[in-house]
């Protein structure tokens, strides 16, 4: 029993050395804590003024938001301008199209049907001289009426084009308004 004493009594020893051991390391881990709270304590503030100070305030990033949302707005509302435009300059094109085919085509039935006239008219004539004579007075006619007519279809071109972009002109009117009003801020 001699022998189990003296083990009771060194294992008693360590048990105790190793609470010592512990005890000592918790006061060492608690101190070490406590002075960097204390270090933060003493220098969070200072680190969190110059943080603020190097960030914008929020007003600031509040109207920056709200000038690129400004922007992006003014630039959609551009953009349905600009296809707005393009719908009415097309519609605008297509229609005067349309009235030039339909008058074109009266010309070309007009001249077809004078073609005819004048075809059963040399049926009727007597001579050769006859039938010269009223196929020069048709030729002069037809090529009289076809100048004129041209001309005419020339003119209904040149204002539908001028119809037909005038949408889009407008759009680079402003694109160019605006470019130069944002130009002197850049």
């Amino acid at each position: 029993m001699a022998g189990t004493t003296n083990v009771s009594k060194l294992a008693g020893g360590a048990k105790g050395g190793a609470t010592k051991l512990i005890g000592q390391v918790a006061r060492k881990v608690a101190e070490d804590n406590a002075a960097q709270v204390e270090k933060l304590l003493e220098t969070g503030p200072a680190q969190t003024n110059t943080a603020l100070e190097t960030t914008p305030p929020m007003d600031q990033m509040t109207q920056a938001s709200e000038n690129f949302s400004k922007g992006a707005e003014d630039a959609i509302e551009f953009g349905r301008g600009n296809l707005e435009a393009f719908t009415k300059a097309t519609q605008t094109y297509m229609a005067g199209l349309q009235d030039l085919s339909r008058q074109a085509f009266a010309l070309y039935q007009g001249m077809g049907e004078q073609a005819v006239e004048n075809a059963r008219a040399l049926t009727s004539v007597k001579s050769l001289r006859e039938a010269a004579e009223l196929n020069t007075t048709f030729l002069r006619t037809a090529v009289e009426k076809s100048v004129s007519e041209t001309a005419r279809l020339n003119e209904a071109a040149f204002k539908l084009a001028e119809q037909s972009t005038a949408p889009l002109a407008a759009r680079w009117t402003m694109a160019l308004e605006k470019m130069t009003k944002i130009a002197p801020r850049v």
